[in-house]
């Protein structure tokens, strides 16, 4: 097993960077109306995900890095409301909501598991 170097490294990270990927293309059929509404915030709620691990990662102290993984595992769920409003207003399609939402799902569980291992480091170092 190669040792980790960079956030990009991460599985975590990697699954939420094509995550926001996923939803900057889905988000361009939404109507152009909502560019600066609900396409606006769930991109940003998407791209905070990814962004929110990077930092993490270069956090020095465990207690910090676990700060930004669960405002990253926030921002899952917030992507997470805003799939069931674009499904709600028509948007998206149910199938690929309940796809993309489901992705979340496994990642914020992948997000619990590595918040679990730093706390059992925190744990070990004392």
């Amino acid at each position: 097993m190669s040792s980790i170097k960079h956030f990009y490294d991460l599985d975590i990270w990697q699954e939420a960077h094509k995550l926001s990927l996923e939803i900057y293309k889905i988000t361009e059929q939404f109507p152009q109306k909502e560019m600066y509404g609900l396409t606006d915030q769930i991109r940003r709620a998407s791209t905070s995900v990814g962004a929110n691990i990077s930092e993490g990662f270069g956090r020095f102290h465990y207690k910090e890095k676990i700060k930004f993984y669960y405002i990253s595992r926030g921002s899952v769920c917030e992507v997470q409301n805003f799939l069931f409003l674009a499904q709600d207003l028509k948007y998206l399609d149910k199938d690929k909501a309940r796809e993309i939402f489901t992705r979340y799902e496994n990642l914020s569980k992948r997000l619990n598991q590595f918040i679990k291992s730093i706390n059992n480091k925190i744990s070990n170092s004392i």
